[in-house]
């Protein structure tokens, strides 16, 4: 979800809980806090040889011992509303970053706003060859070998 209309769906539900849900359909504890708003940009280059960028604000979202603390929808729009001077742009994608046994990045699938609240529904991230044309194993090919050719991805 892109943080634009991310941002309008907060605004439009101020009042509202703001609770968030795993891809597992587990739940963040509704204590948590935002404790960072940041831009995160990665630039990298695939096994073809081009070279990407992207950029996501990522949400750090994290669970003290207070556990009767709850945010609100407004709460969160104005959180972001502070880290206007460091997003570039509102097209970019928002995830929430969590750790549980782990810390994972969560894209933002969707947000269901309902009577008694914004829920987020947070995804997963994949892993993806860029460069398929260039670099893709045949299937007929056996699966010790690389058959990527020059380009240099294994």
């Amino acid at each position: 979800m892109k943080l634009k209309e991310f941002k309008s769906v907060l605004i439009a539900n101020r009042d509202k809980p703001f609770t968030m849900q795993l891809p597992n359909g587990g739940a963040i504890p509704v204590s948590f806090h935002v404790t960072e708003v940041g831009l995160v940009t990665k630039t990298f280059v695939d096994c073809g040889g081009k070279v990407h960028s992207t950029q996501t604000c990522q949400l750090q979202a994290w669970v003290g011992e207070d556990v009767e603390h709850r945010l609100v929808a407004g709460k969160i729009a104005d959180i972001l509303d502070l880290a206007s001077g460091i997003l570039p742009h509102n097209e970019m994608d928002v995830e929430i970053e969590y750790e549980d046994a782990t810390i994972s990045q969560y894209p933002v699938e969707s947000l269901q706003v309902s009577d008694d609240a914004v829920v987020v529904r947070l995804t997963t991230k994949h892993t993806d060859c860029l460069a398929k044309e260039l670099c893709m194993v045949p299937s007929s090919q056996a699966e010790s070998s690389c058959g990527c050719g020059p380009s240099g991805c294994c």
